[in-house]
């Protein structure tokens, strides 16, 4: 087939066979898959690094210059990157934009949700974002990954299905692992208080009951009144852990684990991606390294 029947067929194609596909992935969990699916066979840049957020992010003017030069663009969807499609029109990309997260079961988003835009499924409804806390969806996103990047570079399209197929296997695993050790946890123990309000799909698919602390900002630091009522609902629910990254004072922390009898977790990733050092620097390692904080958390002593 000539390189014109394949251009009208699939789509974008790189300009030779040595040349990888640009992709550009909003953000570092996202980033992660299609670079997990695309193989020696794609470049990936991702506008929102590791340890930032892409919720309230402010795209800078490179962003603009590196979406002009991709082949094909993948954003989450539903709402999570509330600047993505001005900064796409902005730029004059003409590359496919595939939607990592079309195809999942959306869950309700929280009304309280203080990151930026709400988010919207398919059909309108009010959805929380964050799908990609739940393994099976993130089987979801890679088989759209698989699927844009084929159409977008057809002469790879097996190297992408092979890719996919065993990075799915180790997603299978890696469910099989978690439900494994949170059955572990006593029924009674397997809630927490976070101030993430990310995990609803971790709790639908797993079982692990996520209160939000009520009253605290996600956006601020939170003060003395904030630990207050933090300990009051830790009381109250009864919860045994408590994972609250917005304290940096760690006399507020010991004060919580003090006055409530909640063991205070380790940090968990719920938006992005430790850096390469970290011991989230990769899906597969974030979802392990939450799992090791809840299990030590809310193991009986």
């Amino acid at each position: 087939m000539s390189a014109l029947a394949l251009s009208l067929a699939g789509g974008a194609l790189p300009a030779s066979a040595a040349e990888r596909l640009r992709a550009v992935a909003t953000f570092s969990i996202l980033g992660d898959l299609v670079r997990q699916v695309g193989g020696d066979a794609v470049a990936v840049t991702t506008l929102v690094g590791p340890d930032a957020d892409a919720h309230g992010y402010s795209p800078a003017p490179g962003d603009s210059r590196t979406l002009a030069a991709a082949g094909i663009v993948f954003v989450n969807g539903l709402g999570f990157e509330g600047w993505i499609d001005r900064l796409i029109r902005a730029s004059g990309s003409k590359a496919p934009v595939v939607v990592a997260s079309a195809g999942v079961a959306t869950i309700p988003g929280r009304h309280d949700h203080r990151h930026g835009e709400g988010g919207r499924d398919a059909a309108g409804a009010d959805a929380d974002p964050h799908a990609w806390q739940s393994v099976p969806n993130a089987k979801v996103y890679v088989a759209n990954i698989r699927d844009g990047l084929a159409k977008a570079d057809p002469g790879h399209a097996a190297d992408y299905a092979r890719n996919a197929e065993a990075y799915l296997a180790r997603l299978d695993a890696l469910d099989a692992e978690i439900r494994a050790a949170l059955a572990r946890i006593p029924a009674d123990h397997r809630k927490v208080i976070t101030t993430h309000d990310a995990f609803g799909y971790f709790s639908a698919a797993y079982g692990l009951t996520f209160l939000a602390p009520q009253g605290v900002s996600t956006d601020s630091e939170a003060s003395p009144q904030d630990v207050a009522r933090i300990i009051r609902q830790v009381r109250q629910d009864k919860v045994p852990a408590v994972f609250i990254e917005t304290i940096a004072d760690p006399r507020l922390m010991q004060q919580v684990a003090r006055e409530s009898g909640a063991r205070i977790g380790d940090k968990v990733y719920s938006d992005a991606l430790s850096g390469p050092g970290g011991p989230a620097s990769t899906y597969l390692d974030m979802m392990r390294s939450n799992l090791r904080a809840f299990s030590a958390a809310l193991s009986p002593s």
